[in-house]
């Protein structure tokens, strides 16, 4: 796949995504773009079901809404909010961290640049271009697995891991593909295009993927 062909692609990947579950950060930020949520909800997102992620983001921001808030919070006060998100306990210290951070360094604002939000302890790459993108609607490329792995295979790029993607990215897309990507890809990844045996059959892009490693599909 090209990039002409990845433009004529596109309509139908979103036509495709309707029908399929959009990732809880990306719905909840078309109703409140508020970026600490989104930070905070990217980090609980770690390594855990969207479901949990989103039960957990409500019942902490029931406690706490801004940066000054969390920041009051003990780490065992959050821990019971988050429970059963992966690494909750890592998470919670690294919540009320960050909530202090921003209070304290940036005055309650979360950084607007990928290069800022990377300095705060435990924010990487993709959470960064997450917060940048549905916080701020600035350009970013947020690259999870799926998006790794979704333009690898379709023969759009060829990189060994997710930061070597974003950046290769970025080289070639133009910049009106770049906040709706990971968004589209995540729902596209976990309902048709699976890691092992993906649905070609329901697929409605499948005429133009490269099916680079497919083995097996249904």
């Amino acid at each position: 796949m090209n990039i002409r062909e990845f433009e004529k692609i596109w309509p139908r990947l979103k036509k495709q995504v309707r029908s399929l579950h959009i990732p809880w950060v990306d719905q909840m930020s078309a109703e409140d773009r508020d970026p600490f949520k989104i930070l905070i909800s990217c980090i609980l997102s770690l390594r855990t079901q969207d479901k949990t992620t989103e039960e957990a983001s409500q019942r902490l921001f029931q406690l706490a809404r801004t940066p000054e808030d969390m920041s009051k919070l003990s780490a065992e006060r959050i821990q019971k909010a988050i429970y059963p998100v992966g690494f909750y306990r890592v998470k919670a210290q690294r919540i009320r961290d960050l909530g202090r951070e921003i209070a304290g360094k940036y005055g309650g604002v979360v950084p607007s640049t990928i290069e800022e939000l990377l300095q705060l302890k435990g924010v990487g790459r993709k959470t960064a271009n997450l917060v940048v993108t549905l916080g701020y609607d600035l350009p970013g490329i947020c690259v999870d697995t799926h998006v790794h792995r979704i333009t690898n295979r379709w023969g759009l790029i060829k990189t060994p891991d997710p930061t070597r993607t974003e950046f290769a990215l970025r080289e070639i897309l133009p910049v009106r593909y770049w906040i709706k990507l990971n968004g589209y890809l995540v729902a596209f990844g976990q309902g048709i295009c699976k890691p092992i045996s993906p649905l070609c059959s329901e697929c409605g892009i499948r005429s133009s993927c490269a099916r680079v490693g497919v083995g097996r599909s249904r």
